[in-house]
């Protein structure tokens, strides 16, 4: 017998409002050493545009409440976890 959990995204501090798809602006000051063109070395994304790709709220199917739920991809190469806050949608 399965046992399923279910959480509401409001528990686990998700927006509710930003979704998968959502294109989205980095308004805060983020600085990230893994962006493949500055490998290495400290890179901002402040201003930076992306897509929303997925709102982080189960992981192997177990509910989490993850620190930077929001996986932001920016190019074909290079996708970054943040909060909503830093986010803003355009």
């Amino acid at each position: 017998m399965a046992v399923e959990t279910l959480v509401e995204k409001q528990k686990l501090g998700v927006n509710v409002v930003m979704k998968k798809g959502d294109r989205v602006r980095v308004k805060e000051s983020v600085v990230v050493y893994h962006h493949p063109e500055h490998r290495g070395n400290a890179f901002d994304l402040k201003g930076t545009e992306g897509e929303v790709v997925d709102i982080v709220t189960q992981w192997h199917d177990r509910p989490v409440s993850a620190n930077l739920p929001v996986l932001v991809q920016f190019s074909k190469k290079f996708k970054a976890h943040f909060r909503e806050n830093e986010l803003e949608i355009i």
